[in-house]
């Protein structure tokens, strides 16, 4: 189906791609706890946005200058651990009456998750070396292929989000009253963005 070898499996593997837990998926419930629907929806936009970038920079053949240049990956592995870590300090520091880590203003929220999303080394090894595989190279139709992946990346992250955004909505409407457990939650949460920047230092 334009030129890609199995269009189901390729769904598939999107759909469980997004739903491994990772930075994307934290970016997505800390915005829509900062900022609502609108702050989650930004975010969503802006994982789009960097999965987009990512995927037309494969295609343009960084994926195979990576590969033969070892020190590029591993530059862009301890930036993207070094940013994730540096966000997670700055929420595990944030004291009450502080300014959030992520601002509620849609327009950063969807520059924070752009960012996530491109400094993320999982995306980035997805688009390098599980992408191409669903690529038909006998029936392959140049640019249409392509763009038919990435409006089904597209298409499908945003109804990824859009349901992570109105869940973890659902549940920040009845954890407003307790500041406590709101406090605790962006304590974790920085906790974990440590953690994916430690993770990702070590993997290679």
């Amino acid at each position: 189906m334009f030129g890609i070898a199995d269009y189901g499996a390729f769904v598939a593997a999107i759909v469980l791609f997004l739903a491994i837990p990772g930075p994307g998926n934290l970016a997505l419930i800390t915005s829509t706890s900062k900022g609502g629907v609108g702050g989650g929806l930004a975010a969503t936009l802006g994982v789009i946005a960097g999965d987009q970038v990512l995927m037309w920079l494969a295609v343009a053949g960084v994926a195979a200058l990576l590969a033969a240049w070892p020190p590029a990956f591993q530059a862009v592995q301890w930036l993207g651990a070094g940013y994730l870590a540096w966000l997670g300090f700055r929420m595990l520091r944030a004291q009450p009456g502080d300014a959030p880590v992520l601002n509620i203003r849609p327009r950063q929220y969807f520059q924070q998750a752009a960012a996530i999303t491109l400094l993320n080394p999982k995306a980035i090894v997805f688009y390098m070396a599980f992408f191409p595989l669903f690529v038909d190279p006998a029936q392959h139709q140049g640019l249409l292929t392509f763009g038919v992946m990435a409006a089904t990346i597209a298409a499908l992250t945003f109804a990824y989000g859009l349901i992570v955004v109105l869940l973890t909505h659902y549940l920040a409407e009845r954890l407003r009253a307790n500041p406590l457990i709101t406090r605790v939650l962006e304590k974790l949460a920085g906790v974990f963005l440590i953690g994916f920047g430690v993770k990702l230092v070590l993997s290679k």
